[in-house]
């Protein structure tokens, strides 16, 4: 959600289109990997530890948002673009949040079952 309002704020204010497409890839990445999980794929696609893209996703989008918003803050074209910077920032820790709280759930749960069964 926060990414869409990024997206919205870029796209409105008409800003560089570097910042609009950060921010719909986030929105689109993001609806995906929801996809995923709803429909269960992760279960079905077994042949990638899918946790672990999650956190690879996170951290490079992180990167991402900390280069693009911070110059979208600091250039401030227009209100638009200041609002996209913050948004884009606050998903920023959204993300590292995110990375973190997977990565304690994978470090912290053991063995994945289809080891634990297999001898």
């Amino acid at each position: 959600l926060v990414a869409f309002v990024a997206f919205l704020c870029f796209a409105a204010s008409r800003s560089h289109g570097a910042y609009t497409a950060l921010a719909g890839m986030e929105v689109a990445i993001t609806a995906l990997f929801v996809l995923l999980y709803l429909l269960k794929l992760d279960k079905r696609m077994s042949w990638l530890f899918w946790p672990l893209a999650d956190i690879f996703n996170s951290v490079i989008a992180a990167l991402f948002l900390l280069v693009v918003c911070l110059f979208a803050v600091i250039s401030k074209t227009n209100n638009g673009t200041l609002a996209g910077g913050v948004f884009g920032l606050l998903l920023l820790v959204l993300c590292v949040v995110d990375a973190v709280l997977v990565f304690q759930k994978i470090s912290l749960d053991g063995p994945r079952e289809r080891n634990a069964h297999a001898k």
